[in-house]
């Protein structure tokens, strides 16, 4: 038994040799006063002084009843803060979650939105085969259709667009409109009368690097164009003037047409959209158009005609491709437009520039 005692205390003294290098500073003092303590109390046992000894040993008591006390306040305190940083962490991981829950439902608002806005564009696509209710209309609903698909599939708008068809463009028109846009890279677009078109137009620009002018001769319409404009970011490319009608002068003839002041600053204009002013202003009313705008152009330029079924629209085609040397008509691929392809003759491009 005696031995086995001696073995056990053995091991222990091993075990507090190999750990007194790791031991701090106050680690080793207090140790070290512990065993004085215990040797004072040895030796006066073993002298015959046993008061001596029992003060000692009481000594001993208190200081290890203090540094258990001064233990156990560390601990508490080690505890408060593990607490603490558990708080910490608990708010934390609370707010991550919200952030996340916000983030996951801004996403599914967006999509949503994306939804409706399509749903919608197609609802319209819809009435407007409704309301002209013929049976090339009914037929045309699918191409109609497929246009609106495609231009949502290229473009990410950043706020609700206006609807198309009635007296904006229709999804096919825009279609075409913007392929042209995008092959040719204008720098320069006049669009004469406002509307759908313009934001669809400016998002083109937006990615191609050009820039839009549009003239409206109805000031709260124009007003309307420019806060859609606004609310989708872009302001940057695409500007709307106000151009009333004035008369426009052509052999013999007065046209109402837009202001020429608000082309004055207008310059290399390579792409123009003429869908206005509309036919109820009065006949011929956009007849003007290339005469007002020729010496704008830029030497090569690219017209498009919208309505040029009407009948007022291909008098002023024929017109103008008989007037205008360089003028000629190119081969329409779904809409309802004519494209007209520009290219100043020679000598007029030297005397021009």
């Amino acid at each position: 038994m005696r031995s086995a005692r001696m073995s056990s205390l053995t091991r222990i003294g091993r075990r507090v040799v190999r750990r007194l290098p790791s031991l701090s500073a106050r680690q080793a003092a207090a140790l070290c006063g512990a065993g004085v303590l215990c040797a004072g109390v040895a030796a006066a046992a073993l002298t015959g002084h046993p008061r001596v000894a029992t003060a000692l040993l009481g000594l001993l008591a208190g200081v290890t009843l203090a540094l258990l006390l001064v233990v156990l306040r560390r601990l508490a305190g080690v505890q408060k803060a593990g607490l603490a940083a558990q708080r910490d962490l608990r708010t934390t991981v609370e707010e991550m979650q919200r952030r996340l829950v916000a983030a996951v439902e801004r996403e599914r608002l967006t999509a949503g939105d994306r939804h409706l806005e399509l749903a919608e564009a197609i609802a319209r696509v819809k009435q407007v085969a409704d309301r002209k209710a013929g049976s090339a209309q009914v037929l045309g609903l699918p191409r109609e259709f497929e246009a609106t698909v495609q231009l949502f599939q290229g473009f990410v708008p950043r706020a609700p667009m206006p609807s198309s068809g009635d007296w904006a463009l229709n999804p096919t028109d825009l279609l075409e409109l913007l392929h042209l846009i995008r092959i040719r890279q204008p720098r320069l677009v006049l669009e004469l009368g406002s509307g759908t078109s313009s934001v669809w137009i400016a998002y083109a620009l937006e990615q191609s690097g050009g820039r839009l002018i549009s003239l409206d001769h109805d000031a709260e319409f124009a007003r309307r164009t420019r806060a859609v404009l606004a609310a989708h970011g872009l302001t940057e490319v695409a500007e709307v003037r106000d151009a009333p009608l004035t008369p426009a002068s052509i052999d013999g003839r007065d046209y109402p047409w837009y202001d020429p002041e608000t082309l004055a600053d207008l310059h290399d204009i390579d792409f123009v959209l003429i869908d206005g002013p509309p036919a109820a202003i009065g006949a011929d009313a956009r007849f003007p158009a290339l005469h007002m705008i020729e010496k704008r152009l830029a030497d090569r330029a690219t017209l498009i005609f919208d309505d040029a079924g009407r009948k007022d629209e291909q008098a002023a085609l024929a017109a103008w491709t008989e007037r205008y040397e360089g003028l000629t008509r190119e081969g329409e691929i779904l809409g309802r437009h004519a494209v007209l392809a520009f290219a100043r003759p020679p000598a007029m491009a030297a005397a021009h520039g």
